[in-house]
């Protein structure tokens, strides 16, 4: 590995050289930084800004970070509705610069703070927030006081609004001749693959840019590590190998050495543990490093399953939004390739799409021998944009005429509709005067869209399919959903989707959102295999969040009427390592099967006759999943279920990884993913019950990580 010898330029403002040049700049001047148990000798009115400053967080806010040290000034104190101010006692200006840390809601005149000279307002700062979304973290903002050196001034903190970002928050004031942050460059060859950035969680976000031949090739937001990293992220330099690029760093603290901790190296820092941490999901996908969440463009082609999916590849949290990229064999080993989209400028982030097999060339894009796949998604800054890949998916190609479909809405979902000979997209829309809802357009070459219909009540990342009920193929239905998975019913004729069955629950657990399912697998396969994002946290892990195992999804006649059905796929099989089976078993209070298996992964597969029983329950590596007979309710933890038993039987099965527990009952008619960290001293299992029941089928599979190869 190679770690940066290079010195940092510094990119400072003229007065700062200037400064430099003469020997002007005195020592700082600290106002205040809040760091004491009491606000000392400022003022507080009101109840905003509580009785001290606050330590981070406050109840029932969005984590606050960027501030220096243990303590700010936060007037969230009892939430947006507090009102309040924070005056400061009187003091001398004595430096050209007042430079401070502001966050929180941008409401001139009411989230704010003030500068007062002679009792006058004379400068003022917000912060960046005025609508739903954000974030709380503290930035440094600045002000030029050099008219009023030597004058009397006073600082007034205001909270006066009681709606949405009602709140400022504000940390270390200083007065200075030098900027306490300046922009970083540093000029660098490239000569190996990665370039290896160190992260610090909770530092305050920066700007990271490269440019080559004075043209930005990657810009992103980057909480860059200005002492121990808590982990490692990296950027692929493979398209400027040989070349020399700029990196700058705005932001940064001016004695900051960070940018001389870049390594570069032909492999990802901490490779040695990779798939081995203590909290990596063993056979659930997830991404290397950094962020990932809905699953985009699920695609099959020659032998491969694409799984595209919204990736931050510099930070623990979401943003940066970019695909990342994996490829499959069997839907359960997966090998991570080279982000697919990156974002065409900072800003203009490429957000949740679908991709297809353009298999008749309809959109002229093909250029070899290999169908060209089709990428359709948002962009934040065009609208409905769509790409193109002639190498097998592993690269795309903008296409110049984009946007394809401009509106406000987003996530489009593309299919091809054999009986009308068209594509048809399935779009989220937030139509003026309208109920959100999913709006269809068909285009006969993916370039040209025309507006059919819309259907409201429906929310981001829509998904629409045909199914054979009961696996009839004369009884086919479509399936419509949404981020959700509530999924609807009905007949489409290429046009306009006619609902039969509204909104049915799918998803009963707390591990599921924005499922897609893949385009173009075979006909002899036949499946309609699933993937949702995996809401499972993974903290002090280099990497967050994760995907559900991939599920095969039918349609089945029930008394209630046409149900959607999910079953994990049969390719768990190919993990299998060693098999208990306990066949006609009774099960007791005091007596547990499952006596001496221990392990980390689990497929658990069991038909249960209930007897007198009035609980079943097993223990999953200290997670209980209960089946309550008067209830007719299957429960995880704080999530339930109805499910009845058929002839006095029910059938339980579990996918038991690190982070996650997936509960199927009754053959994939409750399907319930949970998120749930489990005690790494705690690898047991256990099957109780309180009355009669029997195991008539009771299987207990071992699992190997998916990620270690034999």
């Amino acid at each position: 590995m190679e770690r940066m010898g290079l010195v940092a330029l510094c990119g400072l403002c003229a007065i700062c050289c200037m400064g430099v040049a003469k020997g002007l700049w005195a020592d700082d001047i600290l106002v205040a930084d809040f760091e004491g148990t009491t606000y000392g000798d400022w003022k507080v009115e009101g109840a905003a800004f509580g009785p001290r400053p606050a330590s981070g967080t406050l109840p029932g806010q969005m984590p606050v970070s960027g501030y220096r040290g243990k303590r700010l000034v936060n007037s969230f104190y009892h939430g947006d509705g507090s009102t309040g101010s924070l005056v400061s006692p009187s003091f001398t200006l004595e430096r050209r610069f007042l430079f401070f840390l502001i966050g929180g809601g941008k409401h001139p005149g009411e989230t704010c703070m003030d500068l007062l000279i002679e009792g006058k307002v004379a400068r003022t700062a917000t912060g960046p927030n005025d609508k739903p979304g954000g974030d709380e973290r503290l930035s440094w903002q600045s002000w030029d006081v050099s008219e009023f050196m030597g004058k009397q001034a006073v600082l007034r903190i205001v909270d006066k609004s009681t709606g949405g970002w009602g709140h400022i928050n504000v940390d270390h004031i200083v007065q200075c001749d030098e900027p306490p942050i300046k922009e970083l460059v540093m000029r660098l060859k490239i000569e190996k693959q990665y370039l290896n950035l160190p992260v610090k969680n909770r530092a305050e976000m920066r700007r990271m840019r490269l440019a080559l031949d004075g043209v930005t090739v990657r810009e992103f937001d980057i909480e860059l590590a200005d002492c121990k990293p808590d982990f490692w992220v990296f950027c692929d330099m493979t398209p400027f190998l040989g070349r020399e690029i700029e990196i700058h760093v705005d932001g940064m603290p001016k004695d900051s050495k960070a940018l001389e901790a870049l390594v570069q190296d032909d492999a990802i820092e901490g490779a040695d543990d990779l798939y081995r941490e203590k909290r990596r999901p063993q056979f659930h996908f997830s991404s290397r490093r950094g962020w990932n969440n809905d699953p985009n463009g699920l695609v099959y082609l020659d032998g491969e399953y694409h799984l595209y999916y919204q990736h931050n590849p510099y930070g623990w949290n979401w943003g940066n939004m970019h695909w990342g990229h994996a490829v499959s064999a069997d839907l359960v080993h997966w090998k991570e390739l080279p982000i697919a989209l990156y974002p065409k400028t900072y800003g203009d982030w490429a957000f949740s799409g679908s991709a297809v097999v353009d298999a008749a060339n309809t959109a002229g894009f093909k250029s070899g021998n290999a169908d060209a796949i089709v990428a359709a998604f948002t962009s934040t800054g065009r609208g409905e944009c769509i790409a193109y890949s002639n190498d097998r998916g592993r690269t795309f190609t903008d296409y110049e005429g984009n946007p394809v479909v401009k509106h406000a809405g987003r996530d489009p979902k593309v299919i091809w509709h054999a009986p009308t000979s068209r594509w048809v997209m399935a779009v989220y829309d937030e139509r003026e005067g309208k109920k959100n809802g999913i709006a269809f357009h068909t285009s006969p070459d993916l370039k040209h869209w025309e507006f059919e219909s819309r259907i409201e009540e429906y929310f981001e990342c829509p998904e629409f399919f045909p199914l054979a009920v009961d696996g009839d193929a004369t009884r086919m239905k479509w399936v419509v959903y949404a981020a959700s998975g509530e999924y609807s019913i009905g007949d489409f004729d290429g046009k306009e989707f006619k609902t039969e069955i509204y909104k049915q629950r799918f998803n009963w657990g707390n591990c599921f959102y924005a499922s897609q399912t893949f385009n173009h697998i075979s006909p002899e396969d036949g499946r309609r295999i699933q993937i949702g994002w995996g809401t499972s946290s993974t903290p002090d892990m280099p990497f967050n969040q994760m995907m559900t195992f991939p599920c095969s999804l039918t349609l089945h006649g029930t008394n209630g009427g046409i149900r959607m059905f999910a079953r994990p796929v049969k390719e768990i099989e190919s993990l299998y390592t060693k098999t208990h089976t306990f066949e006609e078993r009774a099960l007791a209070p005091d007596a547990n099967p499952f006596e001496g298996i221990e392990g980390e992964l689990f497929h658990i597969v069991a038909d249960i006759e209930l007897g007198d029983a009035k609980e079943l329950t097993f223990i999953v590596r200290g997670t209980p999943v209960v089946y309550h007979v008067d209830k007719q309710e299957l429960a995880c933890a704080d999530k339930a279920a109805p499910m009845k038993p058929s002839d006095g039987r029910i059938h339980i099965e579990l996918l038991v990884d690190r982070t996650s527990l997936e509960v199927f009952g009754n053959d994939g008619a409750v399907y319930m993913p949970m998120g749930v960290i489990a005690p790494e001293d705690n690898r047991s299992l256990a099957i109780h019950s309180d009355g009669t029941a029997k195991a008539d089928v009771l299987t207990v599979h071992e699992l190997r990580s998916a990620w270690i190869l034999d």
